[in-house]
């Protein structure tokens, strides 16, 4: 089972996860923030109150399957 086991704030909208597999990947979580559950995200003050339980959450509900950030990430060497 993936999971997030490191998350930092890169910027922008762009956060780096490293997985239990210990492969750190950097994501752009843009295209994300034009769905109804990640619209309140664009204030960036919100954005960066992330917190890590296997995946990154938001305390009004919205969070990010492991497998999507896998996928959507981009691996830093």
């Amino acid at each position: 089972m993936l999971t997030v086991k490191d998350v930092e704030y890169q910027g922008e909208y762009t956060i780096a996860c490293v997985f239990n597999d210990g492969v750190k990947k950097i994501i752009d979580l843009t295209p994300l923030l034009r769905y109804p559950a990640f619209e309140e995200l664009k204030d960036l003050k919100k954005f960066v109150q992330f917190g890590l339980d296997d995946t990154i959450f938001w305390s009004n509900g919205a969070d990010i399957a492991p497998e999507y950030l896998y996928e959507h990430g981009v691996v830093v060497a």
